[in-house]
């Protein structure tokens, strides 16, 4: 079988013979005297596409042999056109490069060895096994851009085994038979079976989203080229609904979220003092008062709480505490001082639609039930 995209990376319409067309597990298994379709492979995803009147679903290799599962049959022996999904293509050939060109500025700079590498559908991954501080990160991506702007040629070749020999390059396992390397002069040279683009400039730019330490080294997530466009263009879009929320300039919503997460926090503290005199004052109102049902509005589920807590201590009784609105539910707090309300919880939960456990003497959850129900469940309850 010829492998047209290791000679043509950028060939995306072809024609080939069906060879043999078997149904499988997942549709139908093509093979073809020659193909375009990249087989999934050394990190880099399947290509997709159509042969002829057939929907191409995966591509993988197998025994040397390039299958293609299809959503429909082939007939062996006919001739058949083939296109491939260019748009996926490229956008994968622009990560594929792109972090060949990471991968090979770290090492030439922190002797980082790639150990780990992912191509997903929002970002890809590259594990480095050594630590790499934020400043490292930035010269990092600066000198991976500086390349990619330069717009160096990307040479492939298939070197003799006595030039394999005298060769440096980049490869995660020990390699025999004929070898596929993949150079970028100045950044990296790397035996890959994978596909492209032709020179630097064609990646666009990377940037790197993100970064965490991973067993010995980091985990790097970035997208390159078309993506990276898109995920700049999507965070000045919500960067320009912070700023017209915040009546602040692009590059001061930072401040302005600083500021305002700087009065919630003066707002909270202040809800929460006039909270306790709440909490308190009830808690004196119904001392010695026995079994208690309480309904405030806008609790949350720490404030009530601490509602049930401070009305539990001088009440005498149980103390059930409720906030909510009829027809979306409340949530509550019901709690007895050495009591145990499992089974009495259970039943509530039970009557009132609700759910929610804790301690034997405290439990928390919520009901969807209305105000009367609740009351009328604690009426009968005694």
């Amino acid at each position: 079988m010829e492998k047209l995209y290791e000679q043509d990376p950028f060939l995306t319409r072809f024609s080939a013979h069906v060879e043999s067309c078997i149904q499988g597990k997942r549709g139908y298994d093509v093979i073809l005297d020659q193909t375009a379709f990249y087989p999934e492979g050394g990190g880099q995803p399947y290509d997709l596409g159509v042969l002829g009147p057939v929907q191409v679903l995966e591509v993988h290799e197998r025994e040397g042999r390039v299958v293609h599962t299809c959503d429909g049959p082939l007939e062996p022996g006919a001739q058949v056109e083939g296109q491939i999904d260019w748009e996926r293509r490229f956008d994968l050939m622009q990560h594929h490069s792109g972090e060949h060109i990471v991968s090979g500025i770290a090492h030439a700079k922190w002797g980082c060895d790639n150990v780990g590498f992912h191509m997903g559908s929002d970002f890809i991954t590259i594990d480095l096994n050594v630590l790499l501080d934020g400043d490292q990160l930035q010269e990092l991506e600066e000198a991976a851009n500086r390349y990619i702007w330069e717009d160096h040629p990307i040479s492939i070749t298939f070197p003799s085994p006595e030039q394999l020999a005298t060769l440096e390059y980049r490869s995660k396992k020990a390699l025999t038979g004929r070898v596929r390397i993949v150079s970028f002069p100045g950044a990296d040279t790397c035996a890959c079976c994978g596909t492209h683009v032709a020179s630097s400039g064609q990646v666009g730019f990377v940037k790197l989203l993100s970064v965490q330490k991973f067993r010995e080294g980091v985990r790097i997530e970035l997208v390159c080229g078309s993506r990276a466009l898109r995920y700049v263009n999507s965070i000045l879009a919500q960067n320009h609904q912070v700023s017209t929320l915040l009546s602040a300039k692009a590059f001061e919503t930072g401040a302005a979220v600083q500021r305002l997460t700087e009065e919630n926090a003066a707002l909270k503290s202040r809800l929460l003092s006039m909270e306790e005199d709440r909490f308190a004052s009830l808690a004196r109102q119904l001392t010695g008062a026995g079994d208690v049902l309480l309904f405030e509005e806008g609790l949350t589920p720490d404030s009530l709480r601490r509602l049930c807590d401070a009305v539990l201590q001088t009440c005498g009784g149980r103390c059930a505490c409720f906030s909510g609105v009829d027809g979306q539910g409340y949530k509550y707090a019901v709690g007895q001082l050495e009591g145990d309300l499992r089974t009495f919880a259970k039943e509530m939960n039970q009557s009132l639609n609700g759910r929610g456990g804790g301690k034997p003497g405290f439990v928390q959850g919520s009901v969807q039930a209305d105000h009367g129900a609740i009351q009328a469940f604690f009426s009968a309850a005694g």
